[in-house]
């Protein structure tokens, strides 16, 4: 979203275009969260660009809605769009749909295209503490965030490292998708976990050094800076992109 929008806007061809291009030369993937409201456009532009995809249907407490993102997406990964497939993003986390609700959208889109890689982003505990959920997965797809849990930014590899691997033992040889990490250089402090310039720096480097040297697939969060977040988020919640709002690279 770019400035004065949130979710709900209307995002249009042109503002994907031009942030695709921004991001471009910088990786090989993009992630989206969802497949209205101009969301479902982005996969095609991407494939344009040489992108690869991991395209994802917002799930909540809005069946209707849930039904026209899923419908969406089946559509998307139906045309060749999508190279990885996210049915909901952290539903269980903001306890928005149960567990059995879930296994159905998955199992639904499984079913629907079974030739895809179908997977659900949640946190990392979430795949460990829920079997039926692990094995419902053809990929694991973990958000691992040290800054959340109040780490102090010394041991935040460490940490996020074994978020990682406790996900990677219940995966029993399942693919596993670090989905999120990040760290902000703006806000207030969360516990031991402080947002600087210095600290979203090293943590962007450190987690880029381990991913490169261990191959560990990783998306990182996020591309651009966007201030609705503020809401759910504090005002960290503006500050986690490698660009600011207006697409300028930060650092």
């Amino acid at each position: 979203y770019v400035e004065g929008q949130e979710p709900g806007s209307i995002i249009s061809q042109e503002q994907i275009r031009e942030r695709i291009g921004i991001i471009k030369p910088y990786t090989s993937w993009i992630r989206t969260f969802s497949c209205t409201d101009g969301n479902e456009l982005i996969p095609a532009i991407a494939k344009e660009n040489g992108l690869k995809v991991m395209a994802g249907a917002w799930l909540g407490d809005d069946r209707e809605k849930n039904e026209e993102e899923i419908a969406n997406l089946i559509s998307l990964v139906g045309s060749g769009k999508a190279d990885l497939v996210a049915v909901g993003n952290e539903v269980l986390y903001r306890e928005e749909l149960t567990e059995e609700e879930l296994l159905g959208y998955i199992r639904r889109v499984k079913k629907e295209v079974p030739d895809a890689q179908v997977g659900y982003v949640d946190a990392y505990y979430e795949f460990v503490n829920r079997p039926s959920l692990t094995e419902a997965c053809d990929v694991l797809f973990t958000n691992c965030y040290p800054f959340w849990e109040g780490c102090h930014i010394d041991y935040s590899l460490v940490y996020m490292k074994s978020m990682y691997y406790s996900v990677l033992k219940a995966a029993k040889g399942k693919r596993v998708v670090i989905s999120e990490t990040g760290w902000p250089n703006i806000g207030t402090a969360f516990e031991s976990s402080e947002p600087s310039t210095e600290n979203a720096l090293r943590y962007f480097i450190n987690t880029q050094k381990w991913s490169l040297e261990d191959d560990i697939e990783l998306m990182y969060f996020s591309s651009f800076d966007e201030s609705w977040k503020v809401g759910a988020e504090g005002d960290v919640g503006a500050y986690w992109g490698l660009w600011d709002k207006d697409g300028k690279l930060k650092y």
